[in-house]
């Protein structure tokens, strides 16, 4: 019995991996994508990497600036990711299934929170393009709309895997409806709530450089400013910047999930 169940595991896997190497075949062949071209081109490009893109001592005098916009960047991110937050939990008790006030507003939620959701944060800053134009305004409502889509899809996850139990119980001694929620609901998921919203910062700060370039604002515009410049070695302090941060905020994000959780 136990023979059979990793034999036939172990050819689902072999069939997986058929099919993966099959796709990837096809998809060379269609492409006409060179693969020794591709594997010589990245050893090239780590070489000229090597020999031209990092900072220098003249870079240096333009930390003061590559900071400021960092500090920008940070900033909108956070704000677009805690006003999200904000939204997004109250779209997520309302398409809750343990919270849900009927199936039609679970439904609605769900739904404006899908499309949100399946909407890249590059394609919604290119929309907001034409209304707002190059400003950080424009990338704050496009971290802002991004946000909001994926919070409300892992609160209302949240809400019915961690709150379902407590919200029964204050069901059955006659709770009301706000009762349930500010002193169930809320309380029970917070924790896992505040772990996603530190998750959401941490994708928001990756995806403001991106977003950056497109709405000539923050640290992306900065990097794409003195890249297209030909000024490789500030371009690499920038890079070398955001790394920093991203590590800086992953640390924190850490410490503070061990703490809550």
């Amino acid at each position: 019995m136990q023979a059979n169940f990793f034999m036939k595991k172990k050819l689902n896997t072999l069939g997986f991996i058929s099919i993966l190497v099959a796709v990837t075949l096809l998809a060379i062949i269609i492409t006409e994508y060179n693969v020794v071209k591709g594997i010589t081109s990245f050893s090239k490009a780590v070489s000229w990497g090597l020999t031209n893109f990092y900072p220098t001592q003249e870079s240096l005098t333009k930390l003061p600036e590559i900071l400021d916009k960092l500090i920008e960047t940070l900033l909108v991110s956070i704000a677009a990711t805690t006003i999200g937050a904000v939204v997004a939990l109250l779209f997520a008790i309302l398409g809750s299934n343990t919270t849900r006030v009927n199936a039609i507003f679970g439904s609605i939620s769900r739904g404006i929170a899908t499309i949100f959701r399946n909407i890249d944060v590059a394609a919604w800053a290119m929309i907001l393009l034409f209304s707002f134009g190059q400003s950080s305004l424009t990338g704050y409502f496009a971290l802002f709309f991004g946000s909001f889509g994926f919070l409300t899809r892992a609160f209302v996850e949240t809400i019915d895997e961690i709150s379902e139990g407590s919200v029964e119980a204050l069901q059955a001694t006659g709770a009301g409806y706000f009762s349930i929620i500010f002193q169930s609901v809320i309380p029970s998921s917070l924790p896992q709530m505040i772990s996603w919203i530190l998750f959401m910062i941490e994708t928001n700060i990756r995806s403001a450089t991106l977003i950056g370039l497109l709405t000539g604002s923050g640290i992306g515009f900065t990097f794409n400013l003195y890249y297209k410049s030909l000024s490789y070695d500030v371009a690499s302090l920038v890079v070398v910047v955001i790394i920093a941060a991203i590590l800086c905020i992953e640390a924190v994000s850490n410490y503070v999930r061990r703490v809550i959780l």
